[in-house]
């Protein structure tokens, strides 16, 4: 799997909320390095047990992948990525359509 190129990570960078060290603590994880390590899980489907050591463990990827989407950080990077394809007229908004195969059906359903 390709890494982000340093272009499309100073898009993502600044959508990504920065450590909150008022309660204390040690520094996290550099983010880009979770970032890749999340992205590893979501495309190969492994379970985040098996994220390379070259990331991060997979208990801080998974930590992190769950505050992110608490904090509603993939919905803004999914929305600005949207706003910036629309202003390149690289999107064409007559034609779409929703995957449901992430959607589980009953057992014995089709």
């Amino acid at each position: 799997m390709r890494k982000l190129s340093d272009k499309q990570w100073e898009i993502i960078e600044p959508l990504l909320p920065d450590q909150d060290f008022s309660r204390g603590g040690r520094p996290r994880v550099d983010k880009r390095q979770v970032f890749e390590a999340i992205r590893w899980v979501l495309t190969t489907g492994a379970q985040w047990s098996e994220v390379p050591l070259k990331y991060c463990s997979g208990k801080t990827a998974w930590k992190r992948f769950t505050q992110w989407k608490q904090q509603g950080v993939w919905k803004r990077i999914w929305q600005q990525l949207l706003v910036m394809l629309d202003k390149q007229d690289k999107i064409t908004w007559q034609v779409s359509y929703l995957d449901g195969t992430f959607a589980s059906a009953k057992k014995g359903g089709q």
